[in-house]
């Protein structure tokens, strides 16, 4: 099934001058960018988008590293988008990450783990929505 998710290269990532090398891992294993923008959360966007870790004891933490820089959002679309991306991207933690996923090649810890990617439909819906409006994804 064609499928849309939300992917961010994060603070860490762009600081590390590594969007190109992402974006090409995207597109070389059947991924299509079909939505893309560079931000710079504010603490409040940060809060609003993490929501659902409100109550976890690494809100606070993970917001503030969110809004520490600038960030690339994307929509990715591909078949199996959702699962495909968080395959590419690896565990949470870059320890765990199987090798040459993206975590085990750019990230630094738990938190500082270079991107984000949905984890399913519904949450892809919402996230996207959170940063684009429908005339700014292509097909």
């Amino acid at each position: 099934m064609i499928e849309k998710t939300l992917s961010i290269i994060k603070p860490d990532g762009v600081k590390k001058g590594v969007i190109g090398d992402i974006v090409k891992t995207f597109e070389e294993n059947g991924l299509k960018v079909v939505a893309m923008k560079m931000i710079h959360m504010s603490k409040r966007e940060a809060e609003g988008f993490y929501a659902v870790h409100k109550e976890k004891p690494f809100f606070q933490s993970l917001t503030d590293f969110m809004c520490s820089g600038p960030s690339v959002v994307q929509v990715l679309e591909g078949k199996n988008a959702i699962d495909k991306n968080r395959e590419i991207m690896g565990a949470t933690n870059p320890k765990d990450a199987d090798p040459d996923t993206i975590r085990d090649k750019h990230g630094s810890s738990i938190e500082v783990n270079t991107v984000h990617g949905s984890d399913a439909p519904e949450t892809a819906k919402t996230e996207i929505a959170y940063f684009f409006s429908d005339i700014e994804t292509f097909s």
